[in-house]
């Protein structure tokens, strides 16, 4: 089956997308964080670690053998079932971070706002909402940075964590580590400050542009092509439909109801599958505390 211009061009556009994502989000921390002397979690926080130690490896190199090794790690511990965009993502991400390094002058933003009370604050709360909106503009296409997912998948082999635990626990553990590589106590402590800093900020910016601050998105969606939107999201997404009977109270017309409960980073992709089949279709959205069972957290595991 021939691949339509529609389909070509959607894309080349979400592809186009996640490439301005990582470079926004590689932006933030070479023109930003780094040099406000800040710090954060995940690979990127590690690879900065890591290049203190041998500057003569790039942060962009690290970020790549460290997303690769946790590639090939997951790949024989939980499968091969990787998409290509998280992959692709990895590679431009550490492509950008290599290139804004030798772009950009090492104080090219801290020039403008050094005369402002607390400037390296102000620099890394900047970072980390450049990097955060990166990052979501990254989850809306399907992409993914890697890291911390692939880590998640590895540890949930063998004992069922939640995502934001694993999540807590590295970037702790990744940004108190930074006090080992500081030039004296007073330097570490306040990189260590910075990077609490930055990542409770980067965290809110992921949460509010994915619309919500919550792990996990429901969706109830009201189309006749009911049928059609549940395929796609199974094939495409390989999530879970349940298709439940209703009725239009002012019609008093009987109706289907499709009812999806994803992760936050796949409520993009449920969207625009939605908006794709049906333009007319009845989407409401809404954040939930906890999703447990198949796919989820495990409810005896609690």
């Amino acid at each position: 089956m021939g691949l339509s211009v529609s389909t070509v061009a959607r894309g080349v556009k979400e592809y186009f997308v996640m490439t301005f994502a990582m470079f926004l989000y590689a932006f933030g921390w070479i023109a930003c964080i780094i040099p406000a002397g800040g710090m954060g979690g995940g690979v990127a926080g590690l690879s900065l670690i890591l290049n203190h130690i041998f500057p003569a490896i790039s942060i962009g190199t690290f970020v790549f053998t460290i997303n690769f090794i946790l590639l090939v790690a997951g790949g024989f511990i939980v499968g091969w079932n990787f998409g290509i965009k998280t992959i692709y993502c990895i590679i431009m991400l550490s492509i950008a971070m290599d290139a804004w390094g030798q772009i950009l002058p090492p104080d090219f933003l801290l020039n403008y706002v050094q005369n402002i009370d607390a400037h390296n604050i102000l620099l890394v709360i900047m970072g980390a909402v450049i990097s955060g909106t990166g990052v979501a503009l990254g989850f809306s296409q399907g992409g993914s940075t890697g890291g911390t997912d692939i880590a998640v998948m590895i540890i949930n082999k063998y004992k069922t964590i939640s995502y934001g635990r694993i999540v807590i626990a590295s970037d702790t553990f990744i940004i108190g580590s930074s006090i080992f590589v500081a030039d004296d106590i007073t330097a570490g402590i306040t990189t260590i400050v910075y990077g609490y800093m930055m990542i409770a900020v980067y965290g809110y910016t992921v949460d509010m542009i994915q619309s919500g601050n919550k792990q996990s998105s429901q969706f109830f969606i009201i189309s006749p092509k009911y049928q059609d939107i549940a395929d796609a999201i199974n094939l495409e997404m390989g999530r879970g439909v349940t298709i439940m009977d209703g009725q239009g109270w002012y019609t008093k017309q009987d109706c289907k109801i499709a009812m999806v409960v994803c992760s936050k980073r796949d409520a993009g992709q449920v969207l625009k599958i939605a908006r794709r089949i049906d333009e007319n279709a009845f989407v409401t959205m809404a954040s939930v505390m906890g999703v447990y069972g198949k796919g989820f957290n495990a409810l005896n595991k609690l």
